[in-house]
């Protein structure tokens, strides 16, 4: 594989058996400071992951109407399992505490650049707390809801007509072309610079669209020019976001902050949709590692192991910690690289649900600029996108969308459960 020669400086706390990992490569803030949680709210872990709002059955093509047993085919995706259900608290000053993760959020946002944001978060500690910070990648993600519809579509000036967002609109601000011309600029601003480079050799920061239910990565500049975005604060828990991971020594991996269970290695060949979903059951039948009651994760579930300090450019490696296993694979362009993770969630929009959530761990590849037959890094190791359930004949072989975004039909799976 090509890559960048990146000048950067990665702390690692590796041990034998245990392992903390901080995702936020916050290279840029000021110190936010005491990071007290005044609401009291009480936490089942450090770092609680909140449910994704699906509650649909869905095959590759269609709504079903029957919720699948196990003895049906796509049993096992996101609606079956139930997590912390999300949880807010309008409070009186204009923030939003989330119950679930004791994080207190500001219920507008400002339209802002990188350095705006920065000043605005100086201006806005000098105020009643001084613990205000820019949220984390995972930190934004914890507000994602996956019974949002992507408006993304030929027709971006447009109003989207009965669209649902990403996030809470009952509790949280939220407008399309919130941060731009086109209906789905609704990116939210996040602290966590990615450790490689973008499109060509752009500093990148990765943002969350909640318009369109997606995680990529943004150059903060083009042409000279900062990028806009949509900046909310937040404050608490100033713990969410970082894994706790300890080895069990028995082909898993155990996560403290979540109470996750997750196999250590990966299922080691790529396959489509359904046939992911029907895997776990085959290995629950095997009883796998001891146990029977795995399943693919979701899209948040899968997230909160993205190690966002670790990408193939800066640390020749995959975006997670190297206490996984994970497999090496030849991509796109005959390059090495590691590869997208399916979820069980599905990627809804105006038009379809025959797409499902995945999670870059190696490079987010696309061809870019448009016409390149050889795809390079685009959005950024960590991001989530979407990709059809299973190979639906069409040629994306140039890629899809105005990055070219690289689309697959088959992914790989890392199987979860929970820890009693």
């Amino acid at each position: 594989m090509k890559h960048f020669v990146i000048t950067s400086v990665i702390l690692l706390l590796s041990f034998s058996s245990y392992s903390c990992s901080n995702e936020n490569n916050e290279v840029e803030n000021p110190d936010s400071g005491n990071g007290s949680n005044d609401n009291n709210v009480e936490l089942a872990s450090s770092y609680p992951i909140v449910d994704t709002k699906q509650t649909t059955y869905y095959d590759n093509t269609s709504q079903l109407n029957f919720t699948p047993d196990q003895s049906s085919p796509f049993y096992g995706q996101d609606a079956q399992f139930t997590g912390h259900t999300p949880s807010y608290t309008a409070n009186s000053d204009e923030t939003v505490t989330d119950n679930v993760t004791g994080l207190i959020w500001e219920k507008g946002y400002q339209r802002m650049t990188h350095s705006e944001a920065l000043a605005y978060l100086e201006e806005k500690n000098k105020g009643e707390y001084n613990d205000w910070r820019i949220p984390g990648i995972k930190e934004l993600y914890s507000l994602m809801q996956f019974n949002g519809t992507d408006v993304s579509s030929a027709d971006m000036e447009s109003e989207p007509v009965a669209a649902i967002p990403f996030i809470d609109d009952t509790y949280f601000d939220f407008d399309y072309f919130a941060n731009g011309d086109r209906a789905i600029d609704v990116q939210y601003y996040s602290s966590t610079k990615y450790t490689g480079l973008t499109m060509g050799g752009n500093e990148t920061v990765f943002g969350l669209n909640v318009a369109d239910g997606r995680i990529k990565g943004y150059p903060y500049s083009m042409r000279g020019t900062e990028k806009d975005y949509c900046v909310k604060l937040v404050r608490g828990n100033a713990q969410y976001g970082i894994n706790e991971f300890v080895d069990n020594n028995d082909k898993t991996i155990t996560d403290k902050a979540t109470r996750l269970m997750w196999d250590k290695e990966d299922s080691g060949s790529a396959m489509e949709w359904a046939e992911a979903l029907q895997w776990a059951q085959d290995m629950n039948a095997q009883n796998h590692r001891g146990y029977n009651d795995w399943r693919v994760p979701n899209a948040k579930e899968l997230q909160s192991i993205v190690d966002y300090t670790r990408s193939p450019q800066a640390t020749n490696s995959a975006a997670i910690d190297p206490v996984f296993d994970i497999t090496l694979i030849t991509v796109e362009g005959g390059l090495e690289d590691y590869p997208f993770f399916w979820t069980g969630t599905t990627h809804l929009n105006q038009r379809s649900v025959s797409s499902a959530v995945y999670i870059c761990f190696g490079e987010a590849l696309g061809f870019f600029p448009m016409g390149s037959t050889t795809p390079t890094d685009v959005h950024g190791a960590g991001a989530q996108r979407s990709d059809p359930k299973y190979n639906n004949g069409v040629d994306y072989s140039s890629g899809h969308g105005p990055q070219g975004d690289v689309v697959r039909f088959e992914h790989y799976v890392r199987l979860v459960r929970d820890v009693e």
